[in-house]
């Protein structure tokens, strides 16, 4: 939890959309929230996550791998924004947990082409083969 969220011994009601995000986050990226093993200046997810998440081709860079490219972007990208807004430092300018409900229902109201998506996650998938038999050809 962001210690800004706790106020001399008092959590704000907004913490729970703080942790919520901060879950949310793990989710897309596949990375955990604090992991000293990864390289300095990525050990606090939030803080490093956060300058791509408003950036489309950053996002997607920061995405986990294993989702495969098996999501609309729009819904990312919309999905990035939130976080920020709700990683905010200061619980004030959080958004409650209702503007969370509004966004995210229009979020998921979002309808992607299934056929596009579809075709982009074989094409990853036949990359991702192309790429794992080269590299173990390296191997032989």
């Amino acid at each position: 939890m962001n210690n800004n969220h706790v106020g001399a011994g008092n959590i704000y009601v907004r913490s729970d959309v703080y942790g919520f995000f901060g879950v949310l986050l793990e989710m897309l990226t596949g990375l955990r929230a604090l992991d000293i093993n990864r390289p300095s200046g990525e050990h606090n997810l939030v803080e490093y996550a956060n300058p791509s998440l408003s950036d489309k081709r950053k996002l997607k860079k920061i995405m986990d791998p294993r989702l495969e490219g098996q999501y609309p972007a729009k819904v990312a990208s919309q999905a990035g924004e939130l976080i920020v807004k709700c990683l905010e430092s200061d619980p004030k300018s959080c958004l409650s947990m209702d503007q969370v409900l509004e966004t995210l229902e229009k979020i998921s109201a979002i309808e992607s082409d299934p056929k596009k998506v579809r075709a982009k996650a074989k094409h990853n998938s036949t990359k991702h083969r192309e790429e794992s038999s080269s590299s173990s050809s390296d191997y032989s």
